[in-house]
């Protein structure tokens, strides 16, 4: 894939779409044959290395969001730059707050920054998710299933609104979907297959 591309992960339950996601991410690392994602072979970094490779070039939106409820929008937000400090060097020289307030303005949440975690809606939640990720301009952006609690017109506000965003920080996306309807908004479609039974 190409910097930018958007790419749309598609597949039954148990096809292997998070499996997938973990092996990109770094979060799990290939049994065989070899995996580079952004020029890396992320196997031969060992577990510390891909964690710091995770930190620096990689966003990830998760299906449940995993905001920390103690937090306000802002702080979720800025997060990855008070854990990482190659995440704060990517922001070309904006405090992680000025660089957060500019996402949530992007992505429509702006009003909503001191708001404790559990006291956004699921929309708010989703978009503070997204911004959190897209922080320091990471040049990976994972989404697994983010749109799955949404209606449709909420879908589609919410994937134009990441759209813009992610093409601001210059991000390739890589989103796992069972609504295939979401298709034509990629760039390119990966439909795997269900496992076959043992």
């Amino acid at each position: 894939m190409a910097r930018g591309e958007r790419l749309f992960v598609v597949g039954p339950s148990g096809c292997g779409k998070t499996t997938l996601l973990g092996l990109l991410a770094g979060v799990l690392v290939p049994t065989a044959g070899t995996l580079r994602v952004l020029g890396r072979d992320l196997a031969a970094l060992g577990p510390a290395g891909r964690d710091a490779f995770r930190a620096e070039h990689v966003g990830y939106v998760f299906q449940l969001f995993n905001l920390l409820p103690y937090l306000t929008a802002l702080e979720n937000i800025t997060l990855p730059c008070a854990l990482h400090a190659s995440r704060r060097r990517r922001l070309g020289g904006a405090s992680p707050e000025a660089a957060a307030r500019a996402l949530a303005e992007a992505l429509g949440i702006a009003d909503v920054l001191d708001r404790p975690a559990p006291r956004l809606s699921v929309g708010q939640q989703q978009r503070v998710a997204a911004a959190r990720a897209l922080l320091g301009a990471p040049e990976l952006l994972i989404c697994d299933e983010p749109t799955s609690a949404l209606d449709a017109d909420a879908r589609e506000a919410f994937l134009a609104q990441l759209f813009a965003a992610a093409g601001t920080a210059g991000a390739t996306v890589v989103f796992v979907s069972h609504d295939r309807a979401l298709a034509p908004l990629f760039t390119a479609t990966l439909a795997l297959a269900a496992r076959p039974a043992a």
